[in-house]
């Protein structure tokens, strides 16, 4: 017996790699790692605990609990100008399950899909999970890895059927401007296609609040995709959501039921409180990832260090071209020799060698002597 060629002949994950790499070394800098090192907040922790007291642990309904979905109507009026109704929100485990659920619902096999290089891994892997064809396009450091009509529409083709985005991005920490924003929908409109807008970060922003993608959507083709697990520091109680038009709900829910079912039920109380309750958590911790920011464009602009400076998530990509390195060696040359991890710029994407990605999500000191290091090595490690 042999396991299924999908499962196979998908690649390890490239962070995932350099993780285990830095496991195995002693004081180790982890800046490989995208999860916010804070604390979830009491009060969250203190609704999810109340609601296994009171014996809120059975089945949900699929697209989550009433009272949260209602909650979130709110939430994506007032924080991302979003008019929903209730019926428009599903509660997902994780914007990953939300994401995975609507590609089988919307593209079927043998279809393609528009992601950029770089992307957040997990796209790639959930495509090729349920045999779909992505498609890179690049985005250009020099325009701020902002992806652009221009790069886009020459890689359309018949069977293309969606266009994902990501802002803010990982691993880019690039904020997609409004209205180059409103110029993709009008793309995904003229090629009628899916526009899939994951905006987990959509709280992590630096200098301007982000824009929506489905601000300018008149024929509902954009699906949105937020998560607790970045804004709350929630990662390991798996709930997201995502907004879209009631008739592409409907299938988004059946794709989940063989899926996820639902979503576990203390953990949507607890997202009730995150969204109801006190929001300086929130604040406290952009803050605190824009310091780090300006921390690490100090020291890579000290040493003239090439990079794209984020304007939100909590990453920066560093170029490593000095080391005459590709991204793979220099991360795995950077945990050995100077006890420090990052993440290989081909991890997001075959053309992004030239890049590693550093996480902001780590205490401003180890941040500053790994960042300190990695700089020393790109120059000395060049000719």
């Amino acid at each position: 017996m042999k396991p299924s060629l999908a499962a196979t002949s998908l690649p390890r994950s490239g962070i995932r790699e350099i993780m285990e790499l830095a496991s195995t070394i002693p004081d180790a800098i982890h800046l490989e790692v995208g999860e916010p090192n804070f604390k979830t907040p009491e009060h969250i922790c203190e609704a999810a605990d109340a609601a296994v007291s009171a014996g809120f642990t059975k089945y949900t309904p699929n697209a989550g609990i009433p009272e949260l979905r209602d909650v979130l109507v709110g939430k994506v009026r007032e924080r991302n100008a979003i008019e929903a109704d209730a019926d428009q929100i599903v509660v997902t485990a994780g914007a990953v399950a939300g994401l995975f659920s609507t590609f089988a619902a919307l593209v079927d096999p043998g279809d393609e899909v528009l992601i950029s290089d770089p992307a957040w891994p997990n796209y790639a892997l959930m495509l090729q999970l349920l045999g779909i064809r992505p498609v890179r396009f690049p985005l250009d450091p020099k325009q701020g890895l902002v992806p652009t009509p221009a790069t886009i529409e020459p890689r359309i083709t018949p069977g293309t059927k969606a266009l994902l985005l990501n802002s803010p991005g990982n691993p880019t920490g690039a904020v997609t401007p409004r209205e180059t924003l409103h110029e993709l929908i009008e793309l995904a409109r003229t090629h009628d296609l899916w526009v899939l807008s994951d905006e987990v970060y959509d709280e992590m922003w630096f200098d301007q609040p982000p824009t929506s993608a489905a601000l300018r959507d008149p024929d509902e083709r954009v699906i949105t995709f937020f998560s607790f697990s970045k804004t709350y520091s929630m990662t390991g109680w798996r709930v997201g959501y995502l907004v879209a038009a009631p008739d592409v709900v409907e299938y988004i829910i059946k794709t989940q039921e063989p899926i996820t079912s639902c979503v576990n039920a203390p953990a949507q109380m607890a997202a009730i409180a995150a969204i109801t309750g006190p929001q300086d958590c929130v604040t406290e911790m952009r803050d605190a990832y824009r310091s780090r920011r300006d921390l690490v464009v100090e020291i890579l602009e000290g040493d003239e260090i090439g990079y794209v400076r984020p304007s939100g998530a909590f990453y920066v990509m560093i170029d490593i071209r000095q080391s005459e390195m590709d991204s793979v060696s220099f991360a795995r040359k950077l945990v050995v020799d100077l006890g420090v991890a990052t993440v290989p710029g081909t991890a997001f994407g075959p053309d992004s060698g030239s890049f590693v990605r550093v996480s902001l999500a780590t205490a401003s000191d180890p941040l500053r002597e790994g960042v300190t290091r990695l700089a020393a090595a790109i120059k000395d490690w060049g000719s």
